[in-house]
């Protein structure tokens, strides 16, 4: 095993600049990125159980790392990583990354933001750690992270993620708070396509992509450019049925050539029965990608799909929300390994076991860790 293998994930780090004085530093930097990225993907959620972690397998790390004065303390990795610049770090991330993403036609890239709930600090008057993150749905892995301490500010972020990312081909869906005419520009510049949801910071827009739902309907959808798609699910006693319509008569949006690429609106239907009991909710998009309702149906649960895959795996299975790191460039680098850590296990298909269970074992497995780290396939 060696950190220079064309297959290392630590590899993609190895030229990160150090920014500790180089006289002072006892322990090398990369042995301590590696150490960070196997600890986490084996259970770690802190610079304590990183250190107790490198202390317990450090027969097994000196099989490919130096450790020239033995393990560093927690400290010394919390100090570490507070002066990683967190831009820099992610960056290596990236290009990790991209030696792991597949090439797949018309790939849904959800762009979605969450809240590292306890990571804030009221007496220094810092807000939660807040990342916008960019989910490869089909391949399963985060494309890249852009930080800020509020949602209110995913506006601002949501342009520089899109900067760092390859969308040539890709189907790009934003929530409503990223429906803003300089994003859809943005994407359709970069290659891509979009899909939009709408709401209130859309008023206008909003209200007339409904009324052209309801007009169409009036009609039957008779002689316009629509489609329908439909799915159901039951699952515990509940049925859940989706209609997905489109539409390509645009007529009735008044600022609709402000929007780049802007071919279609779309509707779902979500129907919801439990215990007898109906309920219907209606949600509205807009978009570039033509009016196969199909192809809008898988742009649309894709974006859904970020909450379980990812949202919901970080506060499971990495108990992210409970983190109580407070300095801002530790606690944004301490959110790219959990990333890393994430993606490499959500690639892993050698093991039929939820993310939990796939990091006991790699605590456990040495073998299975080596694997992880060194491979990526």
């Amino acid at each position: 095993m060696t950190l220079d293998s064309d297959r290392s994930l630590i590899k993609h780090f190895s030229h990160l600049e150090d920014p500790r004085d180089g006289t002072k530093a006892r322990h090398k930097l990369l042995d301590m990125i590696a150490i960070a990225v196997a600890a986490v993907i084996c259970g770690a959620d802190d610079w304590v159980s990183i250190a107790g972690f490198a202390r317990a397998k450090e027969a097994w790390l000196r099989q490919f790392l130096e450790l020239p004065n033995g393990i560093p303390s927690h400290d010394t990795f919390g100090r570490v990583f507070s002066l990683l610049a967190p831009q820099a770090f992610e960056e290596c991330f990236r290009a990790w990354v991209n030696t792991v993403r597949q090439s797949i036609p018309e790939e849904v890239v959800a762009i979605d933001g969450k809240s590292v709930r306890r990571s804030h600090n009221r007496g220094a008057g810092l807000g939660p750690l807040h990342m916008v993150s960019a989910w490869a749905v089909a391949n399963r892995v985060v494309l890249g992270q852009v930080a800020t301490e509020a949602k209110s500010n995913e506006i601002t972020a949501i342009p520089r993620l899109l900067e760092l990312l390859v969308l040539k081909g890709c189907i790009v869906t934003i929530d409503a708070m990223g429906c803003q005419t300089k994003i859809a520009e943005q994407i359709i510049a970069a290659g891509g396509d979009y899909v939009l949801a709408l709401k209130g910071n859309q008023g206008t827009l909003a209200e007339e992509v409904e009324e052209a739902f309801i007009d169409a309907d009036a009609k039957d959808y008779a002689g316009l450019d629509a489609q329908v798609f439909e799915t159901s699910e039951r699952n515990h006693g509940r049925i859940e049925t989706r209609r997905y319509y489109t539409l390509g008569h645009l007529d009735g949006l008044s600022r609709r050539a402000l929007w780049k690429g802007l071919n279609m609106i779309g509707m779902v239907e979500s129907q919801r029965e439990v215990d007898g009991k109906t309920s219907t909710e209606y949600r509205f998009y807009i978009g570039s990608i033509g009016t196969d309702a199909e192809r809008f149906a898988r742009a649309v649960r894709g974006h859904w799909g970020i909450e379980n895959d990812l949202h919901w795996s970080l506060d499971v299975a990495f108990r992210e929300d409970d983190s109580r790191l407070r300095n801002p460039q530790a606690r944004e680098n301490f959110a790219v390994l959990r990333h890393i850590a994430l993606t490499r296990l959500k690639n892993d298909t050698r093991e039929k076991m939820g993310i939990k269970n796939k990091r006991l074992k790699a605590g456990w497995d040495d073998k299975y860790l080596s694997e992880l780290l060194f491979q990526t396939g």
